[in-house]
């Protein structure tokens, strides 16, 4: 009985709710890169950039989501279907780039590839099931983690809220964790 509660379960829900695992395993590794890191100068700056690109992904992705109201195909959505996904990407590989472990990007690969794929296929169905006919031209000519070079529907203005980043996904939060952690792998430098 004790199994079924314990490491069983936990291999089970690995298995088959892996979406209750990525946002958390995201932030184990961050704090593990960060205070596990041994940063080099030219590598930490050059993750830091990465990061603050992802952050920036996010913060903008966030800001135009209109959960379950309307598809969201304006901003960074009139480029890629999961901009958020991209932007933790960005963030994943900025620490990596930034700790200066050899095996973060080895690492990382594994928890984007044993969580991603099942992530965005899941989000497309539900998409798909919500607003049927206009995701599917929206899905014909954007796809899900590259960007198109010209937006989905140009001249489509959508409007930006920080307020709907802060109330959908606390980014600025997310934003000031992240940088936090930025942060400590900096003073690791000296």
């Amino acid at each position: 009985m004790a199994t079924a509660f314990g490491l069983q379960r936990f291999l089970h829900n690995i298995r088959y709710r892996r979406e209750r695992f990525r946002q958390f395993l995201g932030i184990v590794f961050t704090i593990l890169v960060s205070v596990a890191g041994e940063p080099k100068e030219m590598l930490f700056f050059a993750g830091t950039a990465i990061v603050i690109l992802g952050i920036a992904t996010r913060l903008w992705a966030s800001g135009h989501i209109k959960k379950n109201k309307v598809l969201a195909t304006d901003g960074p959505y009139a480029y890629v279907r999961h901009p958020l996904y991209v932007g933790n990407l960005t963030l994943g590989c900025g620490f990596a780039i930034a700790s200066g472990l050899w095996w973060s990007p080895i690492l990382l690969l594994g928890l984007l590839l044993a969580f991603y794929p099942p992530a965005i296929s899941r989000e497309d169905e539900k998409l798909h099931r919500r607003f049927q006919q206009e995701w599917e031209q929206w899905r014909k000519s954007t796809r899900a983690l590259i960007p198109r070079l010209t937006p989905y529907r140009p001249g489509q203005r959508g409007g930006w809220s920080f307020m709907q980043s802060l109330r959908h996904n606390g980014e600025p939060i997310i934003a000031l964790f992240l940088l936090f952690w930025l942060y400590v792998l900096y003073l690791r430098l000296h």
